[in-house]
């Protein structure tokens, strides 16, 4: 069974950086595309990136582009998040997620089967 375990959040002032990390264990590293959601407080939950380290590819919401960069360590098992010029509307729990589906064609929480457990960002002066 995939397990993911995720960390790395905290507190940052707007314009800060963080970079979070996703450990994925229990599976051939390759086999999935790793997705980061982010679910504020009333808000539906969303994806934020994603990589499919095998297939060489990424993608970003709209709202992230240029600030937020995905990558992957396949010897460590583990895909990261940096998140700079970080905004006040950035402010929530980050989950990573694993899919069995490809070129990260998964937007949907429902498609994706394993979850880590969420680190909390705030952003906030």
């Amino acid at each position: 069974e995939v397990q993911l375990q995720a960390s790395g959040g905290g507190l940052v002032q707007p314009g800060g950086s963080l970079r979070l990390s996703c450990v994925v264990s229990g599976s051939t590293f390759d086999d999935y595309s790793i997705g980061w959601f982010r679910q504020a407080p009333g808000k539906e939950r969303e994806r934020v990136s994603c990589i499919d380290s095998g297939r060489d590819s990424t993608d970003y919401v709209d709202s992230v582009k240029g600030r937020f960069t995905i990558s992957s360590d396949s010897a460590k098992n583990t895909v990261y998040l940096q998140m700079n010029s970080l905004k006040p509307e950035d402010t929530a729990a980050y989950y990573c997620a694993a899919t069995v589906l490809s070129f990260c064609t998964g937007y949907g929480p429902e498609e994706y089967d394993y979850w880590g457990q969420g680190t909390q960002v705030t952003v906030s002066s």
